[in-house]
């Protein structure tokens, strides 16, 4: 496996802020990375640096020779006196790039919405940044860097750009690091994550889901992390273990182990408990649209539309842009009235919105965050505990020294994260979330999903982030363009299905083939999968034997793993040929763990 890139021994700081501290890593030919991290941390610092786009203040960064390296990151470059055309392709005559298929597909995958000949300056900041995005991805480059490249693209846009990669380059060719807080999107791409933390980057093996067990696994075996931070992980592998089970079909971890971690753990939220709490709290009546319709300079954008949510319901709201999502939040929250039926709401009924704009704080720039904080409440209850303000901020990712920050100086991620608090400190029974996943790290929406478990009240998230909108919701419906609003008894697969369906079929909804044939199938209801029939006599026995033979091979792999790590460890880290050879037989015992533990969770099925 050729190598792309590699920094040694990079150290980097700012005047307030050690950013790098001799760290050295490198990227392979079908590398495909995502870095995480705290907001802060140099998640962003790291592509520029990678991209020789910023200097180092020690150590070296190297390209092979001839590499073609293609960074989007989230400045605005784009020259806005140029067509979209023009920003996309440039002067390559139409018969040539029209004739080029990834072209083609990026532009149907991203642009299709927008005029061509627009010009840029004419555009809304996340259509330029899906003009950016198409740029990049129009090129033939070796190396894609993204920083955050899901902002601003809907469910089935981060469903395109999941499928695109993936599809981009060979198994062994090209190399991709994104930067990213969609962990959906770490899961349906990544080989590898990268941790940003305290100046250090930590790989890990795998998407996101196999990068928290593994983090769980080296804190528990260390006995090194504090309790907080066991707890929000062990919260998050009963989630990733129980919850959608798309997760765990192909697991990259010991699943004996996994079971062991999450044993005591309860589930994410008690629904009884908390449906009997929201009752207490609303009502039996808490929204009610009945045959509402809209209209607005003669185009209707709903019609008929009846959705009765009660206590404790919990919902994801899905939808092309354009279709009324944000019209329906409006209107029931009264901002708008409707041109044909009624929005009615429980008289109990305190209604919080968490939106996209972060100005809400902008008339508290004077002050700073403790003298906001010290206006609200001095407790908060939290899954049936009481929980103080400063707890609460801890847990949402502020320290101590950050209260003393003026709010004018916060960044994106911190506002969004401040806003969030305001609203819980206002105890609203009814919570809307409109994208609340921008800006954030996927630390402290792993924090924010905790709190909401244990928040009893109507919740309704509007989010292009799947992992989010399984993790905190338990129905979704969607605006599928067709004025009407569609309960998706298959989640957010089904909606995929069906808007794949009523644009012909197209790709461009679907990561895999197998997915969109699943979901193909059932279109107004959830993919049904057969149980594997348990086994019998002697089919049985001969079943338990091949899974303790499967047991001991893992047994027999994790000892050879161990020896490789250690031989790694005291290689010559200038021999880039000798290191080549490791990585390529770690490779080869990944492949083989991971076939092993597809078979012994088939065999463990069947085992009962």
């Amino acid at each position: 496996m050729a190598h792309l890139l590699g920094a040694e021994e990079i150290t980097l700081a700012f005047p307030t802020k050690e950013v790098f501290s001799g760290v050295t890593i490198g990227i392979n030919e079908g590398d495909r990375i995502g870095v995480v991290g705290a907001n802060g941390d140099g998640k962003s610092t790291l592509l520029k640096v990678l991209a020789k786009r910023l200097d180092v203040d020690s150590g070296r960064v190297t390209h092979r020779g001839g590499v073609r390296i293609g960074l989007l990151d989230q400045a605005d470059v784009l020259d806005g006196s140029l067509t979209i055309g023009a920003a996309v392709v440039g002067h390559t005559p139409e018969h040539v790039w029209a004739g080029d298929a990834r072209v083609r597909d990026v532009i149907s995958g991203l642009l299709n919405d927008l005029d061509w000949n627009q010009l840029v300056d004419e555009l809304s900041g996340g259509q330029r940044r899906r003009v950016a995005l198409a740029a990049l991805l129009v090129q033939d480059l070796d190396i894609v860097m993204l920083d955050e490249p899901t902002n601003h693209l809907d469910v089935e846009g981060v469903a395109w750009l999941a499928k695109h990669l993936n599809a981009r380059w060979s198994k062994t060719a090209g190399g991709l690091v994104v930067v990213t807080h969609d962990r959906w999107f770490l899961d349906a791409v990544c080989n590898y994550t990268w941790e940003v933390y305290g100046g250090q980057i930590e790989p890990f093996e795998g998407g996101y889901a196999a990068y928290i067990l593994q983090r769980n696994e080296r804190a528990r075996s260390a006995a090194a992390s504090e309790s907080r931070r066991q707890n929000t992980l062990r919260k998050e592998l009963a989630w990733l273990r129980r919850g959608a089970p798309a997760r765990t079909s192909k697991p990259k971890f010991r699943m004996d182990a996994a079971a062991e971690l999450i044993a005591n753990e309860p589930e994410p939220r008690d629904r009884v408990a908390l449906s009997k709490l929201a009752t207490a709290r609303l009502g039996k009546d808490v929204i009610d649209v009945e045959n509402l319709s809209y209209s607005i300079d003669g185009r209707e954008l709903l019609h008929d539309v009846t959705w009765r949510l009660g206590p404790g319901d919990r919902v994801g709201l899905v939808g092309v842009n354009g279709a009324g999502k944000t019209t329906l939040l409006r209107l029931i929250q009264g901002e708008l009235s409707p041109t044909k039926g009624r929005v009615k709401l429980g008289k109990t009924v305190k209604i919080a919105i968490l939106s996209q704009d972060v100005r809400e704080l902008d008339e508290f720039h004077g002050e700073r965050i403790f003298q906001l904080l010290a206006r609200e409440k001095t407790s908060f209850n939290v899954d049936k505990k009481e929980v103080s303000v400063s707890q609460l901020v801890e847990q949402l990712g502020f320290s101590q020294a950050q209260l003393q920050t003026p709010i004018e100086d916060l960044s994106g991620g911190q506002r969004r994260k401040l806003q969030f608090l305001r609203l819980l400190f206002g105890e609203p029974n009814v919570l809307i979330l409109d994208e609340p996943t921008n800006d954030l790290d996927t630390d402290i929406l792993a924090a924010m999903e905790d709190l909401l478990d244990g928040w009893p009240g109507t919740l309704i998230v509007v989010s292009h982030d799947r992992y989010l909108l399984e993790r905190v919701t338990d129905d979704q419906y969607a605006l599928m363009g067709d004025l009407r609003l569609r309960h998706l008894t298959g989640g957010v697969d089904q909606y995929l299905a069906l808007r794949a369906a009523s644009l012909g079929g197209g790709a461009k909804n679907h990561p895999t083939n197998a997915e969109s044939n699943a979901d193909a199938a059932t279109e107004l209801g959830p993919t049904a999968t057969a149980a594997p029939a348990k086994l019998t006599g002697a089919a049985l026995r001969d079943a338990e034997k091949n899974l303790a033979r499967i047991e001991r091979a893992l047994e027999k792999l994790s000892a050879e793993e161990a020896a490789l790590h250690a031989e790694m460890a005291v290689h010559d880290q200038s021999d880039y040929d000798g290191l080549a050879n490791l990585v390529n037989r770690q490779r080869d015992l990944n492949e083989k763990r991971e076939s092993l533990e597809i078979e012994w969770l088939e065999t463990s099925e069947l085992v009962g």
